[in-house]
C-alpha cells in the first residue's frame, strides 16, 4: 500500500480466509454507490458472502437501486472497523430461481427474515479489490487482494 509506511515484505499479510471469515460473520454492512451526478451515497444492508461474492436486496425505488442502474460499481465494508474488510466491486442483479432460492433460505437463517416473497430486485456484488486492516497490527498487516473480472 504506497504511501502508509508499511513494510513492502509478505510476511504478516492476511489471508482471504481472514477475510472471508469477516464476510460471512459480519450483521450489517455498508454499501457505497454514486448518485448520477457523482456524489456518494453510503448505506447499511444486511447481506450474504456466498460463493464468493457478496448478496443482497433492495428495494427497486431505493436510492442504492437508482444509483446502481446508473453506475453499477460499489463498495461493501464490513461493520466492524477494527477488523475490516472492504471490498470494490460491480454489482448486478440477479434473476436465476436456484440462487435467489438459495439466498432467501440462507437470508432466513442469518436475519430471521422470510424473503422469499419480497420480490425486490437480489443483486451480487463480484469484487474486483478488496482490502483488509486488523488494526491491531495495522502496520504490519494491511492487505489488498486483487480479484480476476
Amino acid at each position: 500500500m504506497p504511501g502508509y509506511g508499511i513494510p513492502k515484505a509478505a510476511k504478516g499479510l492476511l489471508p482471504w480466509t481472514w477475510a472471508e471469515q469477516r464476510l460471512k460473520k459480519s450483521h450489517n454492512y455498508w454499501i457505497s454507490t454514486s448518485r448520477p451526478d457523482g456524489s456518494p451515497h453510503t448505506m447499511i444492508v444486511w447481506g450474504l458472502w456466498l460463493d464468493g461474492a457478496f448478496y443482497f436486496s433492495t428495494g427497486k425505488q431505493s436510492r442504492k437501486a437508482k444509483n446502481l442502474a446508473n453506475n453499477p460499481k460499489c463498495v461493501i465494508s464490513t461493520e466492524h472497523a477494527e477488523q475490516a474488510v472492504i471490498v470494490e466491486g460491480t454489482a448486478t442483479p440477479t434473476t436465476e430461481p436456484a440462487l435467489l432460492k438459495r439466498f432467501a433460505v440462507l437470508y432466513q437463517k442469518k436475519y430471521k427474515w422470510d424473503m422469499s416473497e419480497f420480490g425486490e430486485p437480489v443483486y451480487v456484488v463480484r469484487p474486483r479489490v478488496a482490502f483488509g486492516l486488523y488494526e491491531k497490527d495495522f502496520m504490519g498487516s494491511a492487505t489488498r487482494w486483487r480479484f480476476k473480472t
